[in-house]
């Protein structure tokens, strides 16, 4: 009980004077406390923006490392040694033919720059093949086309493989 020496309204701006001093610094540490929570806020962001860049980064480091290895296993490999049985006059004929000439050839066409026959070319053709010329033959419109492999053909520029001279060619 409050003894009547006390009065209420005294006591009662007392109170709201110790509430308002007492409020004030609390409302400065709350503002405080907010600031600091959205610079917490915005770092969070910026540390999850640079964790998914380097998730990226990381699979693509990882994408070219397995690059390289590919590179330096086929780098490491030993160049493929072909052997080619030696040709006769005819085969060198049909082989000129196709080594000279970019797009696919049917046997029709080698037939008529050769001069011989499309039976004997088939044979040709596969007497080539039998002695370790690589070929590819592909089909359009159920016809056949045959070409000489790409990197066969760059070795044999550079190597010489079929011992081709300039007499073949005439």
């Amino acid at each position: 009980m409050i003894k009547r020496g006390f009065n209420r309204d005294k006591i009662k701006q007392t109170i709201s004077q110790i509430k308002e001093e007492v409020s004030f610094p609390f409302s400065q540490v709350k503002e405080e406390i907010d600031e600091h929570l959205a610079a917490i806020n915005e770092n969070t962001q910026e540390i999850q923006a640079n964790f998914a860049f380097l998730l990226e980064l990381d699979s693509k480091i990882d994408k070219l490392s397995q690059r390289l290895d590919k590179i330096e296993f086929m780098l490491s490999e030993e160049p493929q040694k072909i052997e080619v049985k030696p040709l006769n006059h005819p085969e060198k004929q049909v082989f000129c033919v196709l080594y000279t000439e970019e797009a696919p050839l049917t046997y029709e066409d080698i037939s008529n720059r050769t001069g011989l026959s499309a039976n004997l070319v088939r044979e040709y053709i596969s007497a080539l093949i039998e002695k370790g010329i690589p070929l590819t033959k592909s089909y359009y419109q159920s016809r056949p086309f045959l070409k000489l492999d790409p990197e066969f053909k760059e070795m044999q520029a550079k190597e010489n493989l079929v011992n081709l001279s300039l007499a073949s060619y005439v």
